[in-house]
């Protein structure tokens, strides 16, 4: 089978086999990597130019009552210093963002009993007042219908919540027991259902992730359409029972961004932390392969250490979304430019009939 072939024919249909996805993804040589990428950026220029959108990333609490084999702020470590930003704090990170020029936030955190659905509703809502031109996006795992229902009609316009695996035995792998997968997956379709933007995402060599994994992974994200996918390599994190498990690598990430801009060609796609804890360079390079969003950290200094899904996070430099400077250069270093907008997903469009509007 005609490995370049496949390539083409993802960029025209926008589809594959599983069979095809995983020739494509058993040990893809340097030269199929660049055709993917070449593919993959014109493919991001053809939907959104040159522009790069940049999302403020609050990470509000690091306590989670979850016990995820691979994350380091998992419920059963006990050497994690543990916070809660107040809304006050909360409110303040966005000020500044928008100062800054930033007009999405996204409150990402673990799984906190703490914040009960009124919390967040409150939360959401003065941050709507505050900045009414700017996306709220959440990313606090998994919820009722409900739950999200309520957050939705509060003003948040986004939902962040990576599958992590398709494939429901490699969930068990990666999580106890007491986690679903097919809880996983059907939040996601409520998500969708409920007309948030949504994302989903996955880590790039997770243990005991094989090619027919990843095929998986691409078919789901066809199914679901999602408006925005958050991939990265695995990173082994102190703590957990992967700590001593081999890191995911750079470019079979930097290729499977590149698969996933083809499959999913309207896809807001992040050049993530963890590409850039892996190499200096790597979120330019993820952006090189088809990625179009970056998410600095608007975080308290104090508690960016302290939110440690994996070892070596960066958190200071460039991360800092006080470095937005710096942050411009890098785009611009690779030819792309830093947008100043809500940065929809181009599908996205709002409406008075939309019953969640707000």
């Amino acid at each position: 089978m005609n490995r370049n072939y496949l390539l083409d024919q993802l960029a025209e249909t926008h589809t594959l086999t599983g069979e095809e996805f995983i020739e494509l993804l058993t040990h893809p040589d340097a030269a199929l990597q660049a055709q993917a990428a070449r593919l993959a950026v014109q493919t991001t220029q053809q939907y959104y130019g040159n522009k790069v959108f940049c999302r403020g990333l609050i990470e509000f609490t690091n306590i989670c009552q979850n016990n995820c084999y691979y994350c380091g702020i998992r419920a059963g470590n006990d050497n994690v210093q543990r916070y809660r930003l107040s809304d006050a704090q909360i409110l303040q990170c966005a000020a500044m963002g928008y100062q800054l020029g930033f007009r999405t936030f996204v409150l990402q955190g673990g799984e906190d009993p703490y914040y009960t659905d009124d919390k967040i509703c409150q939360l959401v809502q003065q941050l709507k007042h505050n900045h009414p031109d700017c996306a709220i996006t959440l990313s606090i795992g998994e919820k009722s219908r409900e739950s999200y229902k309520r957050y939705r009609q509060a003003g948040a316009e986004r939902y962040l919540l990576r599958h992590e695996t398709a494939t429901p035995a490699h969930y068990h792998k990666l999580h106890p027991l007491s986690m679903s997968a097919e809880n996983r997956y059907n939040c996601l379709r409520t998500l969708k259902d409920l007309g948030y933007q949504t994302g989903a995402g996955f880590m790039v060599g997770s243990p005991g992730q094989t090619p027919a994994d990843l095929a998986r992974d691409l078919l789901f994200l066809r199914e679901l359409q999602p408006e925005m996918v958050g991939i990265g390599p695995f990173i082994p994190a102190a703590g957990t029972p992967f700590a001593h498990e081999n890191a995911g690598t750079l470019d079979e990430t930097l290729f499977l961004l590149s698969l996933i801009r083809l499959l999913l060609p309207e896809v807001l796609l992040p050049t993530t932390t963890a590409l850039g804890t892996i190499d200096p360079r790597g979120r330019e390079k993820g952006l090189l392969a088809g990625a179009n969003v970056v998410m600095p950290n608007l975080s308290p200094k104090n508690v960016r250490a302290k939110y440690q899904l994996y070892d070596n996070k960066i958190c200071t430099g460039e991360e800092a979304a006080e470095c937005i400077v710096c942050l411009t250069k890098r785009i611009e270093s690779v030819g792309r430019e830093l947008a100043v907008d809500r940065g929809d997903n181009v599908r996205y469009t709002k409406t008075k009939e939309d019953p969640y509007c707000v």
